[in-house]
């Protein structure tokens, strides 16, 4: 298994395992649970560049050019500049009052989303990408990493625990109450 950036070609293998991840999120940006219309519009962002869920804030784990895995994440302070887009395409098309809290800010380069396929969950195709991504941003770039767990997946928290996230409180995303995580770069 190798993991690389993303690539345009790897978007809709990004946005299956994208909804696996952030489902609930994009039902609560489209304002309704349907599946097809939710995969079709966070394919339109996944294919387009320069926004919260483009394939340029991805890296996946490849093996035998199967995309299994999917890391989703970016500098928190260009939050505003990446989901401008999104919500510009939201007030357009679902809901013109949606009001979306910020679930980052500048100093910490935030994983968004990780997903991996239902039936390579439990092969730490999940914990390599982490471990992936938290070596290059956190490690390399001594960069504090941040993230988002929903209080109803222990098993998450678990993980980022291992990896030596620590609780550092909690944010409201669209309704949903969830536990923030952060990773101290080595200089910080």
């Amino acid at each position: 298994m190798i993991i690389r950036k993303a690539l345009v070609e790897d978007s809709e293998a990004i946005t299956e395992l994208l909804m696996l991840a952030s489902g609930e999120v994009i039902y609560r940006f489209i304002g309704e649970k349907n599946f097809p219309k939710a995969v079709d519009f966070l394919l339109h962002f996944v294919k387009s560049q320069n926004n919260q869920y483009s394939f340029q804030n991805c890296h996946v784990a490849v093996d035998k050019d199967k995309i299994l895995g999917a890391l989703l994440a970016y500098d928190g302070s260009k939050l505003q500049e990446l989901r401008k887009p999104v919500l510009e395409y939201i007030q357009e098309h679902f809901n013109p009052n949606l009001v979306v809290e910020d679930e980052t800010q500048a100093g910490e380069y935030y994983f968004d989303s990780i997903g991996v396929r239902l039936n390579q969950q439990g092969k730490g195709i999940g914990s390599k990408l982490l471990q992936y991504v938290i070596q290059k941003q956190g490690v390399e770039n001594s960069r504090t990493l941040g993230l988002l767990v929903d209080k109803t997946n222990p098993e998450a928290k678990r993980l980022y625990l291992k990896l030596g996230f620590e609780s550092v409180g909690e944010k409201n995303l669209l309704g949903m109450s969830l536990e923030h995580l952060q990773l101290k770069g080595p200089n910080r």
